[in-house]
């Protein structure tokens, strides 16, 4: 599988794990800065989790109206597909001077 057809979420997963691990590999080492760095690491994973958790519910949310949308009025997104292409179509093929 390429790298462009892996989802992000699989991006996600794989970086907490790899972080999680760090975290457990160095449970044990007691110097202050890798403390301090292993505190840091679990926060970054905490917040990147509530985030990426926020963005997929609104993502959920935003298509799902959009899908009411399209069933409540079909044509509306039709007729503006077609203008956009007539558009396209207008101005790419007209002659250029």
């Amino acid at each position: 599988m390429s790298k462009s057809t892996i989802p992000v979420s699989q991006y996600i997963d794989t970086l907490t794990e790899n972080a999680r691990a760090l975290l457990a590999a160095t449970s044990d080492a007691a110097e202050i800065k890798v403390a301090e760095a292993r505190k840091r690491l679990a926060e970054a994973l905490d917040g990147g989790r509530d985030i990426y958790d926020r963005v997929k519910r609104s993502a959920s949310r935003s298509a799902r109206i959009a899908d009411e949308r399209m069933h409540e009025n079909p044509y509306a997104p039709i007729g503006i597909a077609l203008v956009i292409g007539v558009l396209l179509a207008v101005f790419l093929i007209r002659p250029r001077k």
